[in-house]
């Protein structure tokens, strides 16, 4: 399998994905009063073209580290929005809560088992945006009333980050067009904030959500701009969490022409069967509240493309909302990112773990005076876990110290000399490249 991103005007990444059969799909359990409904459709059931549990133990559906995949999104879909029969109860209606803040109301379900996704979709879609760019377009996530949106980066490279022939339009749920600025970019996790250059008083913010907190088998809904098709939304499931995906360097990208950094994307995602195609780049992953839990980013597709775009076949990826939240609040504030930092190099391995083996990311070389060799880490050291969770590849390892801050105490398992053993480790900031 091949992953690929989304523009409507621009090829798609596609490199060969690893076997991912260890995702966990787990469908949603029926209510105590309602009929058991039919299992969750992992795509719409139909189209037309026009309290949560505390999230650890991340590494339960994590696979052996998805490998490089050139995947980037920006323009492509169907129009897909999925609903439950209600059933003769009628305990499935859901309603609307108002916030405190401006941000989009809380839909609160009648029926955790069958979502009313009319509700959700009503109460999110004044919160995205479609993009459209002179090379490309994709999709974005309103933050506040000033008018700050955030995308992919990816999606802003498309167009030169703006520059020349138009630069930016924004387009909001209602039809109107404003112009917009780049505000900052993170190329390292494919994230950028714009910002409308005469915001109206009457944006809606979206209302966050808690990504640490989502469980394999929770509902989701995406709503994006595939292939033009402003305002669409599909449905699915959680499939995974902590799924390590690198989407190559952006000199890798068709959307940044050889203009950015050499270093892979990388992140520590979220899994979905809800459809994701080209143009839903920037846009939004949702809960059943129809709070924003991801930002969509990435797909898998199937081999053999030759450059061209193709669409989903169930495997979706975005980036969790605290990782997006955290980026977005630094490049507002001034302009770029801070990233944690260990001070290694790693290499995949497979070691041998008690009376099993085990997949972990091997200690290839340690840089003086970073946190790793304050630590103690040394060469040769396999990493199998951080905090807990499961690190099976250099990817995963990662993607694990990049949705963390500066200055983030962690615990690295390691297995030494056949030995596991704990170490902390306090993760310092980023140097920047010269």
């Amino acid at each position: 399998m091949t992953l690929a991103p989304h523009d409507s005007q621009q090829p798609n990444h596609t490199q060969q994905l690893p076997d991912m059969s260890r995702t966990q799909e787990i469908p949603a359990a029926s209510g105590p009063t309602a009929p058991p409904p039919p299992p969750f459709p992992s795509a719409p059931a139909y189209e037309s073209a026009g309290a949560p549990a505390p999230r650890r133990g991340r590494g339960l559906a994590q696979t052996a580290g998805v490998a490089l995949i050139a995947a980037v999104l920006a323009s492509g879909g169907t129009y897909a929005l999925t609903q439950a029969n209600e059933p003769s109860t009628g305990t499935t209606a859901a309603t609307q809560q108002p916030s405190q803040n401006g941000t989009s109301p809380t839909v609160i379900q009648g029926n955790a088992a069958a979502p009313d996704w009319s509700a959700v979709a009503k109460a999110v879609s004044p919160s995205v945006v479609s993009i459209q760019l002179a090379n490309g377009a994709g999709s974005g996530v309103i933050l506040d009333k000033s008018g700050h949106i955030v995308t992919n980066n990816h999606v802003v490279e498309a167009g030169g980050n703006g520059s020349g022939n138009g630069g930016i339009q924004v387009t909001l749920a209602d039809g109107r067009t404003f112009a917009a600025t780049v505000v900052g970019t993170d190329p390292s996790t494919d994230l950028a904030v714009i910002k409308l250059s005469a915001a109206p008083n009457d944006l809606t913010p979206i209302s966050l959500g808690d990504s640490d907190t989502i469980a394999v088998g929770d509902p989701t809904m995406a709503i994006g701009n595939p292939l033009g098709l402003s305002g669409t939304v599909t449905t699915g499931i959680v499939s995974a969490i902590d799924r390590p995906v690198s989407t190559g360097s952006e000199n890798d990208s068709p959307f940044g022409q050889g203009q950015g950094s050499a270093e892979p994307v990388v992140t520590n995602a979220i899994q979905t069967s809800a459809a994701i195609n080209p143009g839903n780049s920037g846009g939004a992953l949702v809960n059943a509240k129809g709070e924003l839990i991801g930002i969509n980013s990435s797909i898998a597709q199937l081999g053999g493309g030759n450059g061209g775009q193709s669409g989903n076949i169930g495997i979706g990826f975005a980036i969790p909302v605290n990782e997006a939240k955290s980026i977005a609040d630094q490049l507002i504030a001034s302009g770029k990112a801070e990233h944690a930092f260990l001070g290694i190099s790693a290499r995949d391995t497979v070691t041998q773990d008690g009376a099993a083996k085990r997949a972990g990311a091997e200690i290839a070389a340690v840089t003086n005076s970073a946190p790793a060799q304050a630590a103690g880490i040394k060469q040769g050291d396999i990493v199998v876990a951080i905090d807990g969770e499961s690190v099976d590849s250099s990817t995963a390892l990662v993607a694990q110290i990049r949705e963390r801050k500066a200055g983030e105490k962690v615990t690295l398992t390691i297995i030494r000399d056949g030995k596991r053993q704990d170490v902390s480790v306090t993760l310092a900031a980023r140097p920047s490249s010269s």
